[in-house]
């Protein structure tokens, strides 16, 4: 899929988002390895805490089945384009981004510009190997 293709796909999903207290919808695209698209959109909850972005909706979307995202695309119907840090995902989805997708994966951002997550997200967070995978 194009970026431009996986971008029409965020912005579709936007309009899924529930913001009744924002009123700020997110749409994301996730592509997998084997070709596959999972869409996410914003939930906010009365419980601010419980809400999610679409960001990590598409990216657990797609881990939930075993597959592998390569690609992110981000749309926000209501960001100000002469505002980039509008547009572009929070921290929270960066560091998802970057324990999922690893710092090399695309990410796509409607306005903005193509960028790795390890570039939205320099000297982000990693366990280190031996930590990650020794037995509790």
């Amino acid at each position: 899929m194009t970026p431009d293709e996986l971008l029409a796909v965020a912005r579709e999903s936007a309009s899924q988002a529930v913001v009744p207290y924002s009123r700020f919808p997110v749409g994301a695209a996730v592509e997998t390895h084997d070709g596959r698209v999972f869409r996410g959109c914003n939930i906010e909850s009365a419980s601010y805490g419980l809400t999610i972005c679409a960001e990590r909706v598409a990216i657990f979307s797609a881990k939930a089945t075993g597959a592998d995202p390569i690609a992110i695309a981000v749309s926000c119907a209501r960001g100000n384009p002469s505002e980039p840090t509008s547009l572009t995902p929070c921290g929270a989805c960066r560091q998802v981004m970057m324990d999922q997708m690893g710092p090399e994966a695309k990410c796509y951002v409607d306005g903005v510009g193509t960028f790795t997550v390890a570039e939205l997200l320099p000297l982000g967070f990693r366990l280190p190997p031996s930590v990650a995978t020794s037995p509790e």
